[in-house]
């Protein structure tokens, strides 16, 4: 493609073709030239001082003006990168879980700090039921979080639908309801912000049912 865009333009002093691409997780550019490549989320501190030679490297004949004209933006991708790790340090250092889950299917909760999610498979379910409520009723307490309420979110995953999702959704009544029950006992004034939904997942489409 990129041999193609230069036979169509070949004159490059002023148009020039750059395939770029993104790591998403620190929203990070990362610039490709042949079998080579600059993934900006890698680069040490020691290396952004090299920045414009790293990039008259990795792009060898770019005219001179266009890079001088590319480096801002790198040099502003660097500082969101630098940002958005310290915004997860940050978020690392201490508990903002404001959603307690039971059961499973909660892989699309991607948010760090965001929800306790506590598995179906301990002989014992209250006892970290009751950890995970003791570290919402501490968020509130300290302020990290609105002391207006938290949620309770049980979810099951069914394969087919039919008996199978019938199935799930029993079960996720279940636990729902052995969750609530257990934080009533626990700590009453924070059962009353309790807000309680039960839900089937669908496996393979990953598709959230209400009930």
């Amino acid at each position: 493609m990129l041999q193609q865009f230069r036979l169509l333009y070949p004159n490059q002093q002023w148009l020039y073709p750059l395939m770029c691409g993104f790591e998403t997780d620190l929203d990070a550019l990362v610039l490709h030239e042949a079998e080579q490549q600059l993934d900006l989320a890698t680069m040490a501190d020691s290396q952004q001082s090299k920045m414009l030679e790293m990039l008259r490297q990795l792009l060898p004949d770019m005219p001179a003006l266009l890079v001088q004209d590319l480096l801002p933006l790198v040099q502003g991708n660097l500082a969101h990168i630098a940002a958005m790790r310290q915004h997860r340090r940050q978020l690392d250092s201490k508990h903002l879980e404001w959603m307690l889950c039971i059961g499973r299917g909660f892989d699309y909760l991607h948010v760090p700090n965001t929800a306790l999610i506590i598995g179906p498979f301990s002989p014992d379910l209250a006892q970290p039921i009751r950890q995970a409520a003791a570290i919402i009723a501490g968020n509130m307490q300290a302020g990290r979080i609105a002391d207006d309420g938290f949620l309770l979110l049980s979810s099951v995953p069914y394969q087919q639908s039919g008996p199978d999702q019938a199935r799930a959704s029993l079960k996720s009544a279940f636990l729902s309801q052995f969750a609530a029950n257990v934080v009533v006992n626990f700590d009453p004034a924070l059962a009353k912000k309790m807000h309680v939904r039960q839900a089937t997942m669908h496996w393979q489409e990953r598709e959230l049912h209400w009930q």
